[in-house]
């Protein structure tokens, strides 16, 4: 059994209610929940939530609700790997047998499910415990400068100043979109990074949003993507 898990908590500071705020339509963590039904990869899209209002609209747009997550789970510093291991223990007590559980999390309304399809793949020929997308910086991190007080710069990295761009090794970082994994890796909180393998995926589709300002350039761009040809959620295979 494979199963898809929203983790969607209240209380979000910077964006209030943004896990089901509207985003071009819909509630922001519908499009989470529509890409893991899409995929067809799931046998449940479950959505892990301390919250009756999210539990609703989660439950209105094809997701369940098996539980309700600890409060202690869902504070501001709680990682994502206990929740995700919290939500396989309690779908374990009701029987089923966990093959491999995807965390998708809800503020992704660019996240494709031909990823989520290839992350699956790699994960099951490889020797990783996850496999999560990432893309690679807009910018070489090795030139990267420091601002003093004063207001003059300083290089990070002075044994890469004078290196040319194209001479530098190529950096990724995690897209924040979602994580394939084991059960047996979720419930060791064995940590991400370090115990996974990256898709990469390019960084026009990644982006992270935190404050309004984000909000409103992601929704500009949902709104020009999906004005193209083949839309934000037909683009070639992996």
């Amino acid at each position: 059994m494979k199963i898809a898990i929203i983790p969607a908590r209240s209380g979000s500071k910077r964006i209030p209610r943004k896990n089901i705020r509207d985003f071009a339509g819909k509630p922001m963590i519908a499009y989470a929940i529509g890409a893991a039904k899409k995929s067809g990869l799931f046998d449940h899209v479950i959505v892990s939530t301390d919250n009756d209002e999210i539990a609703h609209i989660a439950r209105e747009w094809g997701a369940e609700t098996p539980f309700m997550r600890p409060i202690e789970l869902a504070d501001d510093h709680t990682p994502t790997v206990p929740v995700i291991a919290h939500a396989i223990t309690s779908c374990q007590a009701s029987g089923w047998h966990i093959d491999y559980a995807c965390c998708i999390y809800p503020g992704t309304p660019f996240i494709r499910t031909e990823d989520l399809k290839c992350a699956l793949e790699l994960l099951q020929t490889s020797q990783a415990a996850y496999c999560f997308p990432v893309t690679e910086f807009s910018s070489s991190i090795q030139r990267a400068l420091h601002r003093l007080p004063n207001g003059r710069m300083q290089s990070f990295f002075p044994e890469y100043e004078l290196t040319r761009t194209q001479d530098l090794e190529t950096v990724f970082h995690d897209a924040g979109q979602f994580y394939w994994g084991k059960p047996s890796a979720w419930l060791a909180n064995k940590q991400i990074h370090r115990s996974g393998v990256g898709l990469p995926i390019p960084n026009w589709r990644v982006v992270d949003i935190d404050v309004p300002e984000d909000w409103h350039r992601a929704e500009l761009m949902y709104e020009a993507f999906n004005k193209s040809d083949k839309g934000i959620s037909n683009f070639d295979d992996c």
